[in-house]
């Protein structure tokens, strides 16, 4: 029985070294792409402003994404309907293999993404377009429900004591942008919620403006912005105004994680950028490459959460380096 023992361990033992060694020579592990693997080009097409720390995150989630894969990521933006959409239609003339682009402007890439999806280019759609990417044939969409956020940040002001808000739009004409304000105003049973329209890439005047406003009517007692940006400024403009309204917004940047911490801004809806950017992007991939499809035809959610004093630690480290 000792013999055959021993045999039997040294058999196991020799099987494990042979497949060691075919591990060694010619395995790879589960985690790493074939650097054989057929190569893709990807064009994301967004309506996010140059410059915009958010969309920052957005493209290095997408470039993540595309080096892991081994994809060539073609990355474009403009923010107005008919030139994102020609920025689509030139990526079907140039036969990428996969789109991911946003829907802010619905009533102009709504046809441009159909277009795509007949061309046999499968795309997704990511951020923004969460009522209208399913008409268009996409396979998948990534991001937050806008109307159920601005909801829960409406809710929240109210438990706060918010009584007169203003909710700045940077990009007049936003869907998104525009249905995270009416969700604030749904959620905000305790008093009343002002759009105030202003230029997003023109900061010196959304300070200007935000100033202007709060001199005016002396009584409003909460700002919401929709940008990160946008938030910092208004804490300027406080300032200016000698205004005792406190601050929240809708996503962050790094230099928000200071401002939660010092209280300047009270908190701040998160959706992910750098999620949504590097599903909409493996999304594609595995679909290519594996016909996989992320969601089962229903939207993937990447939001919202709340970020406030009670969590920042937890994202700060990420935050600088550029990822949260």
């Amino acid at each position: 029985m000792w013999k055959r023992t021993v045999v039997g361990t040294a058999a196991v033992a020799a099987v494990v070294l042979t497949l060691a060694g075919c591990s060694s020579t010619g395995g790879k592990k589960a985690t790493q792409t074939d650097a054989t693997a057929k190569s893709y080009t990807i064009a994301m097409v967004t309506h996010g402003p140059p410059g915009d720390t958010f969309w920052d995150l957005i493209r290095k989630g997408a470039q993540a994404a595309a080096d892991k894969d081994n994809v060539k990521l073609q990355y474009s933006s403009q923010n107005s309907g008919p030139a994102q959409a020609t920025l689509v239609q030139s990526a079907i003339d140039s036969k990428v293999d996969g789109l991911a682009v946003t829907m802010s402007f619905a009533d102009a890439m709504t046809p441009a993404i159909t277009q795509a999806v007949k061309a046999g280019i499968p795309t997704t759609v990511f951020n923004a377009g969460i009522n209208n990417w399913k008409a268009t044939g996409a396979l998948s969409y990534f991001g937050q429900d806008e109307k159920v956020s601005g909801v829960a940040a409406g809710k929240r002001l109210a438990s706060e004591g918010a009584k007169n808000v203003i909710c700045v739009v940077q990009e007049q004409g936003s869907v998104a942008l525009e249905d995270r304000c009416a969700g604030v105003k749904e959620g905000l049973t305790t008093g009343s919620v002002e759009n105030l329209n202003v230029t997003g890439t023109d900061l010196p005047s959304v300070e200007s403006s935000i100033t202007a406003k709060l001199q005016q009517d002396p009584s409003v007692d909460a700002i919401i912005t929709l940008g990160a940006p946008i938030a910092l400024t208004a804490v300027k403009s406080l300032s200016a105004a000698n205004s005792k309204a406190k601050v929240a917004t809708f996503d962050t940047n790094s230099e928000l994680v200071g401002a939660i911490q010092n209280g300047s801004v009270e908190w701040a809806v998160d959706q992910q950028p750098y999620l949504q950017g590097y599903l909409a992007v493996d999304a594609l991939w595995l679909d290519l490459s594996n016909k996989n499809v992320i969601g089962g035809g229903q939207s993937t959610l990447t939001g919202p959460s709340f970020i406030d004093k009670s969590n920042i630690a937890a994202v700060a480290e990420y935050a600088k380096r550029g990822t949260r």
